[in-house]
């Protein structure tokens, strides 16, 4: 199958954007009660950027974790695709959660006063949990399709999901998911019900859409502008009035026509290799992994310095860049064992 450069570029701005998030949490009234350090002083104007990706930022990263679950079974049967998926996700997983979460853990202890103690926990590295979960439940699905792709059932699926029919179905699917789970808030994905079954239904949409192939990729770049216009026309009437409660539906709507004209435009625009994208699709998934460390570290040594609000997220955000990519540079590329650790494959030719 060819290398869709497309969905590399996709997962390496979604990690961007979570990390821009990240940062900004840190100047929000709201961080310290979602387990992150806080500057005293915040920065409003960060809210109205945060609340237009809030709602598609993490599903986005679910879809093409589908997709990636769709490429790693092509050339592998159910035992081998279960082994490399635990690979690249659960042993990060499983150290992330013994090993790095703890250490930003023990940082925050440290700055306010708490008493030092510590405590494993999936922390940031929720997300790589659920995609486990869905790994093993979707394996063997997606793997007798795979050996059925010539049956009734695949090319019915694939003549489906090609179609405006088919995106409406996707649609529902998260619609229903949200009117039956009633979510207090629906950007709230980590460590509840609503987030793993949103979760579910991308990393199901993802792989559809990649079983589907060029039908469904040619179709969504035709109606690029449409998706983004529909986007962007629901996110300014719901920040046109921020104190109401929005139903469901609309915010479904906006999340994937986020999505979909992302998709749209990076199939049409970024579908080409470039050693600037041959280096970050290797280097964002361990700087998600580490980069909470290197957040909270440059957060004890900027929020007490009298600066500029605004030059401290500046700051912040460089200082957890530089800080998380050094660290994959000269740590973790560098020995066999971090490789494994972060989820690198390991050439055993060297």
């Amino acid at each position: 199958m060819t290398r869709r450069h497309d969905i590399d570029w996709i997962r390496v701005i979604a990690i961007g954007l979570l990390l821009i998030y990240h940062t900004a949490i840190g100047f929000q009234p709201w961080g310290l009660f979602i387990g992150f350090i806080t500057n005293n002083e915040f920065l409003q104007s960060l809210w109205t950027p945060m609340t237009m990706i809030n709602i598609w930022r993490i599903p986005i990263l679910f879809y093409v974790s589908g997709m990636g679950l769709f490429l790693a079974i092509q050339n592998r049967n159910w035992k081998q695709v279960l082994a490399e998926r635990f690979k690249r996700i659960g042993i990060p997983f499983f150290f992330g959660s013994i090993v790095i979460v703890p250490i930003h853990l023990l940082l925050m202890q440290n700055y306010y006063g708490n008493e030092l103690s510590y405590k494993p926990s999936m922390g940031h590295l929720w997300f790589l949990g659920n995609i486990l979960v869905y790994v093993i439940l979707l394996s063997p699905i997606f793997i007798f399709f795979k050996n059925k792709s010539t049956s009734g059932i695949v090319i019915f699926l694939k003549k489906l999901f090609s179609s405006p029919l088919g995106l409406l179905i996707l649609m529902i699917l998260f619609i229903v998911e949200a009117l039956v789970l009633k979510p207090p808030i629906y950007e709230m994905y980590a460590y509840t019900i609503h987030g793993f079954f949103l979760g579910l239904v991308a990393f199901l949409s993802g792989y559809l859409f990649m079983l589907c192939g060029e039908p469904i990729w040619d179709m969504i770049a035709k109606w690029r502008w449409l998706f983004f216009l529909i986007a962007a026309a629901l996110f300014i009437a719901r920040s046109s009035e921020p104190m109401k409660q929005l139903n469901y539906y609309l915010l479904v709507i906006e999340s994937n026509n986020w999505i979909l004209s992302l998709f749209a435009f990076a199939y049409k625009y970024l579908n080409k290799s470039s050693k600037q994208l041959s280096y970050l699709k290797q280097a964002v998934y361990p700087v998600y992994i580490i980069h909470m460390i290197f957040l909270y570290l440059a957060s004890t040594i900027l929020f007490p310095l009298n600066l500029a609000v605004e030059l401290k997220y500046v700051l912040l955000l460089f200082l957890t860049i530089l800080g998380s990519f050094s660290f994959y540079e000269f740590i973790v590329i560098r020995f066999n064992l971090t490789k494994y650790l972060f989820g690198i494959t390991v050439n055993k030719n060297h």
